[in-house]
């Protein structure tokens, strides 16, 4: 079976902004949110942070991530560590969930997903840094680890390791 790839070019996105009470106008937090067909048509939503200016490190961990193999439509499993520093921006988490969860319809190679991921979060939130790690459960027999990040950390930022050792039964 051959499930097409999908361009993985992506919407300028828009950041949450203040109304004239100081409330966010996002459109999925607080509200039910259908989940989106596909990666493209997913809202990755962004909120002003907070501490602007305070050099850290937030991260998501997705243990649960699920794609398509472009190829047979087979399932395709991962362990995805998200680590990045907030420059003006961060991300919102719902919208983040819920744009990882559009992946499970969607056709692409793992390290497409990966890459494509890391992506769309440095144009939605422009962070000082960002790394990814995804740990593909294997296929075949071999796992295939993708590691992706902006550059060099920023001097005096804490990036803990993601604490996924080397495939021998991951769980």
């Amino acid at each position: 079976m051959n499930v097409p790839v999908r361009n993985t070019s992506r919407k300028k996105q828009r950041p949450a902004k203040a109304k004239q009470d100081g409330a966010l106008s996002l459109s999925q937090l607080g509200r039910a949110t259908a989940a989106p067909a596909s990666p493209e048509a997913a809202v990755l939503e962004t909120v002003p942070n907070p501490q602007v200016g305070v050099l850290y490190l937030a991260r998501f961990t997705a243990p649960e991530f699920t794609s398509l193999c472009p190829v047979t439509g087979q399932p395709d499993f991962a362990h995805l560590i998200i680590d990045y520093a907030p420059a003006k921006k961060l991300i919102e988490s719902k919208s983040l969930k819920l744009y990882l969860g559009s992946f499970r319809n969607h056709g692409a190679f793992h390290e497409d997903c990966t890459v494509a991921i890391a992506r769309r979060i440095v144009a939605a939130a422009q962070p000082h840094w960002l790394r990814i790690a995804g740990y593909w459960y294997p296929r075949g027999g071999i796992p295939i680890d993708i590691f992706y990040q902006t550059g060099a950390a920023p001097k005096g930022l804490w990036v803990p390791d993601t604490g996924v050792p080397a495939y021998r039964g991951r769980g």
